[in-house]
């Protein structure tokens, strides 16, 4: 039987589909009369809803034409017969002879044998395939473009019916649908801890609520308006000055800039809009349907190509709605874990300290500024969890492991109780550590360790009481440049510095002078584009090329510091010459103040970080001109074996408890003994106990680390005899024969003497 002319057809259903929506229905009942309206108004004798269920089955949920005795009987599974390959593929299926196509499926129980022309599209939402939506006539024929668009439109109501939940009362008991499934994702490790909660999306997903329109026309010209305002707001953001004519950004933005023209989106749009959808709508359902065709992709460029896409048609949406951006209009959760593709050290400030429990970044690396600051705030971070984002939705209960990289998205009940008991053995763990607190960090053959605490924000110095470190060995003062829209002037950084000092209660702070440039991008200071910026213009380079930059934060330093103890560092010192020109800086910063009758510290303590290899033959000078050297462990390790940090394919190739960068610790140490300089570490590699153990072994007394770390550190050394490691671990690094690692060594010698690691 053929279809009527359809040009008012999709409006008319979207209107009574609307009003079904809205009576006071059980679910079963309201997806039959959906059925019924649907095959009612194309004129099909068959039409029918198949829902995707958190086992990869797509089972029958309602029918009209079909057996009834079919509903929640019939089922297929994922890629099997004309329904599995439809919600498979994520396209739509346009059959004169169903029966004569090769994924053709008989299912005797439905009675479909007498139905030859089949018309299926995808339920899709955001992307994902939840269900499929079928019609079929007897006749042989061909559906008309039109009709499938009209079908296609449809999906979208069922779509939404589904992603609210109604549909659980109908599901068979023990079964869930795949929108509530449970996904484990594989991860990296950030920060260790555990976060159970629910998602917070921080580029919430905007939900279209208000499908059908009443005026196709005035829709059109809302879309057209929209698409107008977001072409000037690309094209302003590719004239302004720092966006520089070469690189990765400008690529981006002129992608974007070939979506926003690309007239056949624009005609998708359009059609929809036509077939009765709202402007906001019809950007939804195009997006929905050329996501899913593109997460299908295998090459990478274009997969990465549909990230764009996604964000600029975001864009799109927030200009039709109005959208504010809020993730929760009413309250924000108690235990939050955030979801970001990825996002920027001030926009994690930004949320509710209190309630956030972990944070999960689809890019990003251990060093990123975000993860830094989520460090400091002590919460668990997981990075590189590909397509989180697209999985999740606001509220979804989450769980995040920051010691094994997993992100357990609604998870099951028993792994939920499981993770929910290892966060009590943390915490009584933790209570342990807490009663260790005010215990001396002294060896079993009575030597002194001196433990301090890294930093950088205000939100870290309470924890300087509360882990019962000695004090700040590592400030990082660029923290506060790269949470500020504008450069702090010289009075907001020295009531800074002046309150850390406060907060410190008379604990020691070494503060590191500005470490921007490289991966460090601060939105205020233009930086040239750098091949390779970890090994560019950074650090101590920038602050010597740009004098006025670093006076200030000296001058900043030694105000805030008046009367008290200033402990500063340079970072990323290459030549012992950028000390000398950094200690002629703060001689004429010292004599300023003194002019004008500025109160001074009573003690400068001056130090240098040892960072890069070149300083290796350069120690006795080094030692000569410093209070104090710390060894930043992260980009020795990383610029000493030429292995990025960043880049996961080669950040664990080698090992930093390896014999080689033992052994230039020791000499470090070595040094710094035979000067009678103090040496410190600051770097992550403190903060593990056995790596802690073996810094000790090779003859470090000091070490800075995140104050998570201070108790499980202290509970290691208090059953640790130093002279007696250091006795095997330095024949075994002498050993150039011995084919034990030394990890291996360590991890036996902790067994051997009952020592926690």
């Amino acid at each position: 039987m053929p279809m009527r002319d359809l040009s008012a057809g999709p409006r008319v259903l979207l209107r009574r589909l609307r009003e079904l929506m809205a009576e006071p229905l059980e679910p079963q009942e309201r997806l039959d009369r959906i059925v019924r309206q649907i095959a009612s108004n194309m004129v099909a004798e068959v039409c029918s809803v198949y829902v995707l269920r958190s086992d990869g089955v797509l089972e029958l949920y309602a029918t009209e034409g079909l057996n009834k005795e079919a509903v929640h009987t019939s089922q297929l599974k994922m890629g099997q017969g004309l329904v599995g390959t439809i919600a498979a593929s994520a396209q739509p299926l346009n059959l004169s002879d169903a029966q004569a196509h090769p994924a053709f499926r008989y299912l005797p129980e439905t009675g479909e044998e007498i139905y030859h022309s089949f018309l299926g599209v995808p339920i899709l939402r955001a992307g994902r395939t939840l269900g499929v939506l079928v019609v079929q006539n007897k006749a042989s024929r061909n559906y008309r473009e039109d009709e499938v668009e009209a079908l296609e439109t449809t999906a979208m109501v069922i779509a939404e019916m589904i992603a609210t939940g109604e549909l659980k009362k109908i599901t068979r008991p023990g079964l869930e649908l795949d929108l509530t499934r449970a996904i484990t994702i594989d991860a990296d490790a950030y920060n260790e801890g555990i976060g159970l909660g629910h998602v917070v999306l921080h580029e919430p997903r905007i939900v279209v609520t208000n499908l059908l329109n009443e005026d196709a026309e005035k829709e059109v010209t809302r879309l057209a308006e929209a698409l107008g305002s977001l072409r000037i707001s690309i094209d302003d953001m590719l004239s302004r000055r720092e966006v520089s004519q070469e690189g990765e950004h400008r690529e981006v933005l002129e992608t974007y800039r070939m979506f926003a023209h690309d007239q056949g989106w624009v005609r998708r749009m359009e059609e929809a809009i036509h077939n009765g959808l709202t402007a906001e709508a019809a950007v939804e359902k195009v997006q929905s349907d050329t996501k899913a065709r593109m997460m299908r992709l295998t090459d990478s460029y274009l997969r990465e190509r549909m990230h764009d896409f996604d964000d600029l048609a975001n864009r799109l949406l927030r200009q039709l709605t109005g959208f504010s951006g809020r993730a929760f209009d009413e309250g924000f959760p108690v235990d939050a874990i955030i979801l970001a593709r990825a996002m920027g050290a001030a926009e994690l400030l930004d949320y509710p300290r209190a309630s956030l429990r972990g944070l999960v970044l689809e890019d990003g690396a251990v060093t990123s500024h975000v993860v830094i600051v989520a460090r400091a705030m002590g919460i668990p971070v997981v990075g590189q969890a590909a397509g989180v984002v697209a999985l999740a939705e606001n509220g979804d209960p989450i769980i995040i492991d920051g010691d094994d990289g997993q992100i357990h998205l609604r998870p099951v009940l028993d792994l939920q109780k499981a993770y929910e008991e290892k966060v009590r053995l943390r915490a009584r763990r933790q209570e342990q550590f807490r009663a260790l607190r005010d215990v001396e960090p002294v060896t079993k053959d009575g030597k002194r360790i001196s433990l301090q605490m890294n930093a950088g924000l205000l939100v870290d110095l309470p924890q300087l009481a509360e882990s019962g470190a000695d004090g700040i060995g590592l400030f990082r003062t660029e923290l506060q440049f790269m949470i500020a829209s504008t450069m702090p002037k010289l009075e907001e950084q020295e009531g800074f510095y002046r309150n850390v000092l406060k907060q410190a209660a008379g604990r020691p702070v070494t503060f590191r002078t500005l470490d921007i440039g490289g991966d460090k991008v601060v939105s205020y200071f233009r930086a040239q584009e750098e091949e390779n910026p970890a090994l560019g213009w950074r650090a101590i380079r920038l602050s010597l090329d740009r004098p006025g930059l670093l006076r200030t934060q000296l001058r900043a330093l030694l105000r805030a510091s008046a009367g008290a103890e200033l402990k500063m560092m340079l970072p990323m010192v290459t030549e012992v010459s950028e000390i000398h020109a950094v200690r002629e800086l703060m001689q004429k910063e010292v004599q300023h103040l003194s002019k004008f009758g500025h109160s001074l510290p009573r003690k400068l303590q001056f130090g240098a970080m040892l960072e890069v290899p070149a300083l290796m033959w350069q120690l006795d000078e080094l030692m000569a001109e410093v209070d104090f050297v710390s060894v930043g462990s992260n980009d020795l390790f990383q610029f000493t074996m030429a292995a990025d940090r960043g880049n996961a394919r080669v950040s664990d190739r080698f090992d930093n408890l390896g014999k080689p960068f033992l052994r230039i610790l020791r000499d470090i140490a070595r040094a710094g003994e035979r000067n009678k300089t103090v040496v410190t570490l600051c770097g992550e590699m403190a903060g593990k106990p056995l790596s802690a153990m073996a810094l000790l072994g090779v003859g470090f007394r000091s070490v800075s680390m995140s104050p998570t770390s201070i108790g499980p550190v202290k509970a290691m050394l208090l059953g640790l005899d130093i002279d007696k490691l250091s006795a095997e671990l330095n024949a075994a690094l002498d050993d150039i024969r011995s084919p034990e690692p030394i990890r291996a060594l360590l991890l036996r010698f902790a067994e051997a003497n009952n020592i926690p690691i």
